[in-house]
């Protein structure tokens, strides 16, 4: 339960990132799988719903990506690629892998999960 409880703190910018991040990439997987119902089983409507949220949560991930930019102080090259990734599918949750291991994202990027690392006796 402290993973769900870590994931859903938007108390940062980092954070935050990280939270549009993944919802972008869930969106993309609900548009792959409604487009698939469309094209292959003729369900045509069937990219109504899942293409408006992806819509509406890639516009919010590219605003977020700039505003956590300026308050990270990200140079233009990882700015851009924050950008970029947003267009193939999944590509956000690559971004937000490489940008924790090299760094960029602040205290997530040092971050250590407590539950999981053994506790030795002094």
């Amino acid at each position: 339960m402290g993973y769900m409880r870590q994931f859903f703190d938007l108390s940062t910018p980092a954070k935050r990132f990280r939270f549009v991040a993944v919802l972008e990439a869930i969106t993309w997987a609900a548009l792959l799988v409604a487009m698939f119902f469309k094209w292959v089983l003729g369900y045509t409507e069937a990219v109504a719903v899942p293409g408006m949220v992806h819509g509406i949560v890639f516009v919010v991930f590219v605003l977020i990506s700039i505003v956590t930019a300026v308050s990270l102080r990200w140079s233009l090259s990882v700015t851009a690629l924050a950008l970029i990734s947003s267009i193939p599918p999944f590509g956000t949750l690559v971004f937000e892998w490489w940008a924790r291991r090299n760094g960029h994202l602040a205290e997530l990027s040092g971050q250590v999960d407590a539950e999981s690392t053994p506790q030795y006796a002094a």
